[in-house]
């Protein structure tokens, strides 16, 4: 396969754009070498690349086009909203439309705040807890991949370059699904910190009883509950976690596929604690939110149509039905080629992953590269196996067939005890890591 224009392009975004994309995950290095297509437009669950080659994609967005590119019931919203103006002086009257629409659909919450990205949303979170408790640390989950851009997060990881210590010493950490540990950082930190934030559930189902646990733990402790709904809102409920696990968190955050593409994400949460960020209440203000463009239009009615989607045609059962016939797939055609120990698929049929082990059972990169060719090549765009609700059948099983392909190369790498003749180039890289 040979992608000229696409390397074109791709040195076009690294001359004017730092890593060449705009998102980390999006990079260059998340794919072989010479084969990270530039995208020229998408329709439903294919896009098309600037070298005029089609696929089938999956993870779309970053998991944000649940409904699929160009939906016309979503285009057709933003399309009447932003032909009447998008940005005023004052609020809109769609401002309070989207935020009543939302609390439908979310009834675990009082009141909501629209912006424009998660990390926003995420850390307005978290200053909201630390201004209701008047504590200073955060405690975060250790085993969640992600949660802001923002100092309080990103100086945890290995791209800590330019966050003073001194911030990243406010923020600790807990393992998810053992309360006991959870405890044990209250404990530790007694009178101190002031949210427990993390995704209610990622690859697996929480164990039962641990977010009642945890938010019964909090509340004891003095601390706030919040949950990053991001991924899980509407992906494995229109109502989020909160509503499939019947635990009720103090505040939450919510992106990604509400918008279905477009720009928007919510901090929604308890009235009491919401209120603080408002004109109404006599205690000392938080600036929670106030950004230019977080109520444009044009985005909250995006938000209001995909809300009316889910609801009119069962999104999330879709959703669901499309990645357990995905999975099913890739699983018999793994375990056929002998590979079902190395190419495996985890996580909810609604948000699926796939890792690549290597002949000990380890992950490893080298071996999703010679994955990830296979799947470029054959015609499928999967830096992970989730699922939009604009797949059809035949994409699913085009799909399983471009994986049955892979298999055979990843078994033939397996009997010869090294896979870089079949990686074309330099493997690919984690995202997270301290030089480049």
């Amino acid at each position: 396969m040979d992608l000229p224009r696409s390397r074109a392009a791709n040195e076009r975004l690294h001359r004017v754009i730092p890593g060449g994309a705009h998102t980390y995950a999006k990079g260059e290095d998340q794919y072989p070498e010479h084969l990270a297509p530039v995208i020229s437009h998408g329709r439903g669950a294919h896009v098309w690349d600037v070298d005029g080659n089609e696929y089938v994609e999956y993870g779309s967005g970053l998991r944000s086009v649940s409904l699929g590119h160009a939906h016309p019931r979503v285009t057709e919203a933003v399309r009447r909203e932003i032909e009447r103006g998008s940005n005023f002086a004052r609020p809109s009257i769609v401002e309070a439309e989207a935020a009543e629409r939302f609390l439908e659909n979310v009834p675990t919450s009082d009141m909501v705040k629209f912006t424009k990205n998660g990390s926003d949303a995420t850390t307005a979170g978290v200053r909201l807890a630390r201004a209701v408790t008047g504590r200073p640390l955060v405690a975060l989950c250790a085993d969640h991949a992600f949660f802001s851009t923002d100092d309080w997060f990103i100086g945890t990881t290995a791209m800590a370059a330019g966050i003073p210590g001194e911030i990243t010493s406010l923020t600790v950490r807990f393992p998810y699904g053992d309360l006991a540990a959870a405890e044990a950082l209250l404990q530790q930190h007694d009178g101190q910190i002031a949210c427990l934030i993390l995704e209610a559930a990622t690859q697996q189902d929480p164990p039962d009883g641990y977010l009642a646990g945890l938010r019964d733990l909090a509340h004891r402790y003095g601390a706030l509950l919040v949950f990053d709904e991001m991924i899980t809102g509407f992906r494995f409920s229109e109502h989020g976690a909160q509503g499939l696990f019947g635990v009720t968190p103090d505040l939450s955050t919510f992106g990604k596929a509400l918008g279905n593409g477009f720009a928007v994400s919510a901090l929604a949460g308890r009235r009491e604690f919401m209120e603080l960020g408002g004109l109404r209440d006599p205690r000392d203000r938080v600036f929670l939110l106030s950004t230019t463009h977080g109520a444009e239009t044009h985005s909250l009615a995006a938000a209001m149509a995909v809300m009316d989607t889910y609801e009119a045609e069962d999104v999330t059962a879709r959703l669901h039905a499309l990645g357990a016939r995905l999975a099913a797939g890739v699983r018999e055609v793994a375990a056929s080629h002998g590979v079902a120990d190395h190419v495996v698929v985890r996580g909810r049929d609604s948000n699926l992953v796939f890792g690549t082990l290597d002949a000990s059972g380890a992950p490893s990169q080298d071996y999703r590269t010679l994955f990830l060719r296979q799947l470029v090549t054959g015609g499928v765009l999967g830096p992970s196996f989730v699922v939009s609700a604009a797949l059809t059948d035949a994409d699913i099983d085009h799909t399983v067939e471009v994986v049955a392909a892979a298999c055979v190369v990843y078994r033939k790498a397996l009997d010869a005890g090294d896979p870089s003749p079949w990686l074309g180039g330099r493997p690919v890289k984690p995202v997270f890591r301290r030089k480049a």
